[in-house]
């Protein structure tokens, strides 16, 4: 199977300038910068020239960004919030703050394409920020709020055109659904290997990846719960963390004391290698949930945040996982280890977690893109 790269001779050659509106912190997580650094990554092998702008919050991967050759115009944290929007204090500040900081800077750069991805953003945002660039792209979960915007995607599982139309233009193009997932071409390249290697299920290696911040260290409840579990001798463990996660050292120290080997990776750039060489991950209910399903890795879902709760159930009701809450790891980790110590069980999840999504969501949104501009391109001649 030949899987080609974004930057394939196939696709033409973008001239498109892409700002991206997103940030990242303690309390937000890393997950919204991660994944349009992945659709940046994808249009800049394209041609495209992607610029983030991001609010300088504690946790942030501004410099992250920047190492992927991206330029990044860094926000103050404001002093204050609204109230309206269930996320408005992940902002750092008020939507009319936020404005007046973003669209004298759109102005000036004249992008092609604006892309959103905040919890905290909604239409009151969106329309001032329109009317310096037309062609606007919000990246949402949540379904929860109004958007004045072209282009939405949605790449919950599950997720359907129906739950947003109410909340957006008529004109406004809807993309929902884990076929559209962001991930990275390593992803899909790895696909075939990490599928083949599953048709003799074993269950010797774990991952472990509570996303790039995990504020409430739940990696650390997780090993815990591991140290009373019965697992053979030759049992490994790999955890994975950002380097601002905030228990970082805690779960280093904490590792040294397991009863198998266990490894403390810190910000990783070979994720897709590690899931395709794991045999059973344990992780959070955010984007990653797409990467392991790609993959076909087996997983127990740990729910750490309320806006996480859908995307667990659907894949529960779907067998691609099993789900757990945090409050349930000492009782019940053990009891799934022995379930999924079963061949037959753990083949039959990741068959069902290979069906949710297959890795080729960058390149439908990347087309889309290219559909827009063209079209923009077009009718102003």
């Amino acid at each position: 199977m030949v899987v080609q790269s974004y930057a394939d001779a196939s696709y033409k050659r973008l001239t498109m300038k892409v700002v991206f509106r997103t940030d990242a912190s303690i309390q937000i997580g890393t997950g919204h910068v991660m994944r349009c650094l992945t659709l940046a990554d994808a249009l800049a092998a394209k041609g495209a020239q992607s610029i983030f702008v991001c609010r300088e919050h504690k946790g942030n991967l501004i410099e992250q960004i920047r190492s992927k050759g991206h330029r990044v115009y860094v926000l103050p944290i404001g002093n204050g919030a609204d109230t309206d929007l269930a996320h408005s204090a992940w902002l750092g500040a008020t939507q009319v703050q936020d404005i007046e900081a973003c669209v004298p800077l759109l102005a000036k750069l004249q992008p092609d394409c604006l892309v959103v991805d905040h919890y905290a953003l909604d239409a009151l945002w969106e329309v001032e920020a329109g009317k310096v660039c037309t062609n606007l792209m919000v990246i949402d979960d949540l379904a929860d709020r109004n958007h004045a915007c072209n282009l939405l995607l949605d790449q919950t599982f599950g997720r359907s055109a129906k739950d947003y139309q109410a909340l957006v233009p008529d004109y406004c193009t809807l993309l929902c659904g884990s076929k559209y997932a962001l991930l990275r071409p390593e992803f899909a390249a790895l696909r075939p290997y990490s599928l083949q290697r599953r048709l003799q299920p074993q269950l010797k290696q774990l991952l472990i990846t509570m996303g790039g911040v995990d504020k409430d260290n739940v990696t650390a409840q997780v090993l815990n719960a591991l140290s009373g579990c019965q697992l053979q001798a030759d049992f490994g463990i790999t955890v994975v963390m950002g380097a601002a996660a905030p228990w970082l050292a805690d779960v280093q120290r904490q590792a040294e004391t397991m009863p198998w080997p266990t490894t403390v990776l810190v910000d990783v750039n070979n994720m897709a290698q590690l899931m395709a060489d794991s045999d059973l991950a344990i992780g959070a209910a955010g984007a990653t949930s797409w990467e392991r399903c790609c993959l076909g890795l087996p997983s127990i879902l740990v729910v750490l945040a309320a806006n996480q709760a859908m995307i667990a159930e659907a894949l529960s009701n779907a067998g691609a996982v099993l789900q757990v809450e945090t409050s349930e790891l000492q009782s019940r980790l053990a009891q799934m280890l022995v379930i999924l110590g079963d061949h037959e069980a753990l083949s039959l999840v990741s068959h069902s977690a290979s069906q949710i999504c297959n890795g080729q969501g960058t390149g439908h949104i990347v087309r889309q893109m290219m559909k827009g501009h063209n079209e923009n391109h077009t009718a102003m001649q």
